[in-house]
This record gives C-alpha cells, structure tokens and sequence, in this order.
C-alpha cells in the first residue's frame, strides 16, 4: 500500500521517513519529495509498505502524531488521476493581444 505522508518537518530524511513506519512492518521504500529547484524538502513524502493490514494500522496511529514539534497527517496515496484537475483560469498577468499590457504604449 502506498501512504501520503504530510506537514513534515523539513529536517526529516527519507532514513526517518523509514523508521517511523518499521514498527508496524516491511517498508519497501520511504521518499521525502524535494524541490527540484533547490533540492529542499517540500514537507511531504510517500511510503509503500507490502502488508496492506500493517500499513492502514500505521495509518491509524500515526495520523496527527507530533514528529519534530508537527502534527503529521497520514493517509493513503491516491493515484494522480483521482484528483481533480487544476485550473489555470485564475487571474494573473497574461499577454495574449486582448487589451493587456503593451509595451510600445509607454
């Protein structure tokens, strides 16, 4: 099962991300996300555990436990496509001829 492991402290690594999730089974894999312009962490992280049973214990005990002064929030990942998609229709600066702004105006 993969787990969505949130508001993470930025000091946790993947090895603590691991060990969090050991006592309750196998963890095949542990990753903090980081940005991939600064390489920091992003705060948040996946962990794929094999035993479906252990990990939605894991789940139910970590869920809003305090790690490095955070409450962390613990769910199942859900799969990209299961999300709704964003919506770049917002406001913002866009140039595209329709009265905006025109540089040869000033």
């Amino acid at each position: 099962m993969n787990i969505y492991v949130s508001n993470l402290s930025f000091d946790v690594k993947d090895e603590d991300l691991r060990e969090f999730f050991t006592p309750y089974g196998e963890v095949t894999s542990a990753k903090i996300i980081n940005d991939k312009f600064t390489g920091k962490s992003r705060g948040f992280g996946f962990v794929e555990m094999t035993d479906a049973a252990a990990a939605s214990k894991a789940i139910q005990e970590l869920n809003d436990a305090t790690v490095d002064g955070r409450n962390i929030k613990v769910m199942e990942a859900k799969p990209k496509e299961d999300r709704p998609a964003r919506s770049n229709s917002g406001g913002g600066f866009r140039n595209n001829g329709g009265g905006g702004y025109n540089k040869s105006r000033w």
